[in-house]
């Protein structure tokens, strides 16, 4: 009894330590005088920008193989600040946040990682990686040494430090460096607070090499000659390095974002990068003996709502397929493979590159019929009662919807004014819809009829995702006041009684909607039952339905939007099932026609501006 209670502690500790990557040897990475330095001999950086929140955990391992299969010998990754902390001091590295397994998994494929944790990400994702929760101090001053902002940033970068410390090259793990803010000169210049950022990394406990990225036309602000500087570009890598070295006279040149595509957003067309030109400009690195990352190597998919916009505000598609070498569905594309054969030509010795992983299977299903619906209106949760309208994040709200009601007395015809609606609100009038404020026009205007007695007055606003660049990520969501009612003779309303509800359709509200049998075109719920053989991954159309969010078998695939440039929906296999599957459409808009259907192959490029609001008023 003794001895098998001996060897099960010591298979315990064995366990344990392998789960922190110590089973590997420790080896050393710098930063030498020409070259970066693997364990003393000359090493180029061939990476490539994979998120695992933008990637099912199963597929992790997948992905990272295509990864390893086009050449790369290192993968990139950012950890997304809101990801990992939902609430102030509420940690969470499990699922799809185990950026310690993602690590661990790129190592055992054979791959090396540069951490990129913040915190600040941008990366086209919710308010660039900031939790929500900062803006609950409505003047915090983000990216700047604002002691709120600081104190709260430090502490997310010390946890950062005790999860993924021990994962460094140093220790046996995989991470060779680790990258400091993110592109901080496109903000602003102030090198101290990107000493604070640094000094809170060194203190979590980083000591590989430590290094800053900037576009070439920045790499002076807030410069800093304790942090290595890498140049971010998408071409002509000559000029670029050339103005790196003017802030790096001697060490090895990088590229720190090199991009092959570029992102789309709602309403616009779909990018497509321009590969031969790509090709060369990757080959003029290899033959330099430069390194490099290409963002993104594997966009995949901004799942849930973590989708964020473009400034001044242009929301961000959930489909993060960027033009990358592999697709949003894990697909080789031609890129990868003239990738490939260029990386095959530059390998170091003893370098070899295998063969892709087979591609996952893919299925389809029927246009199936939509019956079940559960009005928005008819499920609202408990009301506050307020004397103005707040933003979301005043009512401890982080996303989603929120719903603001209150009376108006009878009276001519008038329009309903706000100072701002971030992002989209329909306007309703006794629950009849009545027109739209939108803020990519700043349209914040809707006229109202002449009413004969008090009417019930509704803004549903729905958020889109914060913007996630610049000064404008100091984003709060909802409806922003004064409101006002003003009749066409000059008459003003205020109206000073308010019941607010928010909607962050999280899975507890989910759970408590009422669906029944109807069809009605007010925003509301649907919900279908999927029946298939056998899972695997499929694109889910939603090309007859309006604007709103999906989810299949609980999990948030993401938005949708009929004027494009998407129309489809990835759902990855894992979340399938054989037999049936459930599918929730929250469409505020409602559909043309309430049918679902699994198709084999995505639409990421058709725009249909006819069915914009803003433009033809439904």
């Amino acid at each position: 009894m003794k001895l098998k209670l001996i060897l099960l502690l010591v298979l315990t500790a064995t366990l344990a330590h392998s789960s922190l990557g110590a089973q590997h040897p420790p080896h050393s990475f710098q930063v030498g005088g020409t070259n970066f330095l693997l364990d003393g001999k000359p090493y180029q950086i061939r990476c490539g920008e994979i998120h695992a929140p933008r990637v099912p955990r199963e597929y992790w391992r997948h992905r990272l193989r295509m990864a390893k299969a086009m050449g790369l010998n290192t993968v990139c990754a950012y950890l997304f600040w809101n990801v990992h902390e939902p609430r102030p001091g509420t940690f969470v590295w499990t699922g799809q946040a185990d950026a310690a397994e993602f690590c661990r998994i790129a190592q055992q494929e054979g791959l090396w990682v540069i951490l990129r944790p913040g915190p600040y990400s941008c990366a086209e994702w919710e308010m660039g990686g900031f939790p929500w929760w900062l803006l609950q101090q409505e003047d915090i001053r983000l990216r700047t040494r604002d002691p709120r902002y600081l104190g709260a940033a430090q502490r997310y970068v010390k946890e950062v430090g005790r999860v993924l410390g021990p994962l460094q090259i140093t220790q046996g793990g995989p991470i060779l460096m680790v990258q400091v803010e993110n592109e901080y000169g496109f903000f602003g210049k102030d090198a101290a607070y990107m000493g604070e950022i640094r000094q809170a990394l060194v203190d979590a406990g980083f000591s590989v090499p430590l290094f800053a990225c900037n576009p070439a036309e920045h790499l002076k602000d807030g410069y800093r000659s304790d942090l290595f500087p890498v140049v971010n570009f998408g071409s002509n890598p000559e000029g670029s390095f050339k103005k790196l070295r003017e802030v790096l006279p001697q060490g090895p040149l990088m590229c720190g974002e090199f991009y092959p595509g570029w992102f789309d957003t709602w309403g616009q067309p779909h990018h497509t990068g321009k590969t031969q030109q790509y090709l060369k400009d990757l080959e003029y690195m290899l033959s330099a003996g430069a390194s490099f990352s290409i963002y993104m190597v594997h966009g995949g998919t901004t799942f849930g709502l973590w989708s964020g916009a473009d400034r001044p505000f242009k929301p961000d598609t959930s489909s993060y397929d960027y033009d990358a070498p592999i697709s949003e569905a894990g697909w080789p594309t031609d890129k990868f493979f003239q990738t490939r054969a260029l990386f095959a030509r530059y390998l170091m010795p003893g370098e070899s590159v295998p063969e892709p992983p087979a591609t996952n299977a893919v299925i389809t299903f029927a246009p199936t019929e939509v019956q079940e619906c559960a009005p928005l209106l008819e499920n609202l949760p408990k009301g506050i009662t307020d004397t103005r309208p707040g933003t979301m994040e005043q009512y401890g709200q982080g996303y989603g919807c929120i719903l603001y009601r209150t009376q108006i007395p009878a009276g001519p015809a008038a329009s309903v004014e706000a100072a701002a609606v971030h992002d989209l609100g329909l306007v309703f009038l006794d629950g009849h819809r009545v027109g739209f404020m939108d803020r990519r026009g700043a349209n914040y205007k809707v006229g109202l009829p002449a009413r004969a007695q008090m009417a019930t007055l509704d803004i549903l606003v729905e958020a889109m995702g914060r913007v996630n660049f610049g000064a404008e990520v100091h984003d709060q969501k909802g409806l922003h006041g004064p409101v006002k009612v003003v009749a066409r003779d000059g008459q003003v309303i205020v109206p000073t009684s308010w019941q607010v509800y928010p909607l962050p359709l999280d899975s507890p509200m989910l759970g408590k909607l009422r669906f029944k049998k109807k069809k009605t075109n007010a925003p509301a719920f649907w919900r279908a039952q999927i029946e298939i053989s056998a899972a695997g991954d499929t694109f889910l159309d939603l090309s007859s339905w309006g604007k709103g969010v999906a989810w299949v078998n609980g999990h948030c695939v993401g938005r949708f939007w009929n004027i494009g440039p998407t129309q489809t929906m990835y759902v990855p296999g894992p979340w399938l099932k054989p037999g049936r599957n459930q599918v929730v459409i929250l469409d505020l808009l409602g559909p043309t026609e309430p049918v679902v259907a699994g198709v084999a192959t995505p639409v990421l490029d058709q725009l249909r501006p006819d069915q914009d609001f803003s433009l033809a008023p439904r």
